[in-house]
């Protein structure tokens, strides 16, 4: 009995952080910062590695600043390596840690391309393609894979030194951040 009061407690914290980021998508990014942090806070540092992970993946895309949208996705990385597949899969049956990472890599190179590091960008972008086959052979994983490509190509076209500028609405592609149906899983959000 306990334990599925924790599992209804934990499904609510993954409501609400589904709730904020559907205001995130509807483009009222200062409210959902308001919002995340609030949640960060009742979270705590040391709390459930899924929500933090959920949490900073999502708040990454309400920042205006690359320097915090690092921060953030540093955070979701850091969460992620805590996490283990039984509690993912107690959110949802279809996820897997390892699912998350192409997405959370890929989030890191493209901040690290916005802040002119490069070389950061590329060894990112490396575990990303590295990770790449664990996705499926559907549309999030379509997009991840192109996202790759894509920045991936971007960097080569500016040579090892280079830093391009990030194209407009790169890292945020309309409605993409959810699971096949298009539902809030969580980890991973791809960037298109």
């Amino acid at each position: 009995m306990a334990e599925r009061q924790e599992q209804a407690a934990a499904d609510a914290v993954m409501t609400r952080i589904g709730q904020v980021i559907m205001l995130l998508h509807g483009g009222d990014r200062e409210e959902a910062r308001g919002r995340f942090l609030d949640l960060w806070a009742e979270i705590g540092e040391d709390g459930d590695a899924l929500h933090r992970c959920t949490l900073a993946h999502f708040m990454a895309d309400a920042q205006d600043d690359p320097s915090d949208e690092l921060a953030w996705d540093l955070r979701a990385l850091s969460a992620a390596d805590e996490l283990t597949d039984a509690r993912v899969e107690e959110h949802h049956q279809s996820l897997a840690v390892r699912a998350f990472y192409p997405s959370l890599h890929l989030n890191l190179a493209a901040d690290y391309v916005k802040l002119g590091r490069a070389e950061a960008a590329r060894g990112h972008l490396g575990v990303a393609r590295d990770s790449v086959g664990v996705l499926g052979d559907d549309a999030y994983g379509d997009g991840i894979r192109a996202g790759i490509g894509h920045l991936e190509s971007r960097l080569d076209e500016e040579g090892p030194g280079g830093t391009p500028e990030p194209t407009p609405g790169q890292g945020r592609g309309p409605g993409g951040r959810g699971g096949p149906g298009g539902e809030t899983l969580g980890p991973p959000r791809p960037r298109s």
